[in-house]
């Protein structure tokens, strides 16, 4: 199976019936030098476990089981099982699992399937479940690197930084888990269907907590309050969040050594960690 020409690749979907569903965000790479430089970023080799999330025909998967010890590709539409049945005939290694992999206990996969390997994620994300998925694998404790194809504009809010346009509850959440780094740009024309948009790979290595945060759910709560209105100060913000006096918080912004007016888009994790502890120590 040629997984990069397509006339090999329609007639593979043809003979199985299989039609394209908008609703899956199903965009399927054709070009060789993605999934071969996808998977070399990934970390992929001897002695790795590789969970691949969205497989489509498989050209990723083929990639990947050629290099790591063991795969395993979740696909949640039942209607590709067949194909990746027959494109993966040759990868002995590579396991199919039919789910959805946000239902899916990720430590009892990893369990089951990467004992004594270290696990990694590799996967062409589809762009709805993004967010979602990256924020499971992260919380899970359980990858040594993620490295995934997702929506350019993703890509750059998840590593922007403190003052940029796009950074913002996510960007800190990514960061608190993980140093985040965009690889390089994958244009659209590189899948099939097209997408409206470019692509890029991400890369997240999951790092300890930061040793500033003492409370991490507070430090999250003050953040999704900080960004509930973003356009607005921070004071004025967290007015709407948390049950204190527009002079307390005042209070506290000021002993957090923050200027009264910022915004909680230019703050930084660091800055966000003394503003939690302040909040915290004044409320009830």
């Amino acid at each position: 199976m040629d997984f990069y020409n397509i006339n090999d690749i329609k007639a593979l979907l043809a003979r199985h019936g299989f039609r394209f569903s908008r609703s899956m965000g199903q965009n399927f790479l054709i070009e060789s030098w993605v999934p071969r430089d996808v998977v070399e970023a990934s970390g992929a080799g001897p002695g790795t476990g590789v969970l691949e999330i969205g497989p489509g025909i498989g050209p990723l998967t083929a990639n990947l089981a050629r290099r790591a010890d063991k795969v395993v590709a979740v696909e949640l539409d039942r209607s590709l099982l067949p194909i990746l049945t027959e494109t993966l005939a040759d990868c002995p290694n590579v396991s199919v699992i039919s789910a959805d992999v946000m239902k899916l206990d990720l430590a009892a996969l990893a369990a089951e399937h990467f004992h004594g390997l270290t696990p990694l994620v590799c996967a062409n994300l589809p762009y709805n479940i993004t967010t979602p998925v990256l924020t499971a694998l992260l919380e899970s404790g359980l990858f040594a690197a993620i490295t995934v194809l997702v929506q350019k504009e993703v890509a750059q809010r998840i590593c922007s930084a403190p003052g940029k346009g796009n950074y913002g509850a996510f960007s800190i959440f990514c960061q608190y888990h993980a140093d985040t780094e965009l690889l390089f740009d994958v244009p659209k024309e590189c899948f099939l269907p097209a997408p409206k948009v470019t692509s890029a790979v991400l890369r997240l290595t999951p790092h300890p907590a930061p040793a500033c945060v003492h409370d991490e759910e507070f430090f999250f709560r003050v953040i999704a309050g900080a960004f509930s209105q973003r356009r607005k100060t921070l004071l004025n913000a967290l007015s709407s969040a948390f049950p204190l006096s527009k002079e307390e918080l005042r209070e506290c912004i000021d002993r957090a050594g923050l200027p009264a007016d910022v915004r909680g888009e230019r703050l930084s994790i660091a800055e966000f960690a003394r503003l939690s502890d302040e909040l915290q120590a004044r409320l009830p």
